[in-house]
């Protein structure tokens, strides 16, 4: 399933977002050691759409 956001911030917000995902994940491992592993798949799977993203261009 693929899904599209629409962050103001651009990728710099989607960084925030697999951050407090990854913060979640840990906080919530001993309580809901499945919601947890969902959360980090989530983030990872954010971040390698990430990286997957072309460079940015810089003008000058």
């Amino acid at each position: 399933m693929a899904a599209l956001l629409r962050l103001p911030g651009g990728a710099g917000d989607a960084s925030e977002l697999v951050e407090a995902l990854l913060v979640a994940a840990q906080a919530r491992e001993a309580t809901a050691p499945d919601l947890a592993a969902r959360w980090r798949r989530i983030a990872h799977d954010i971040s390698d759409a990430l990286d997957a993203l072309p460079a940015p261009r810089h003008t000058t």
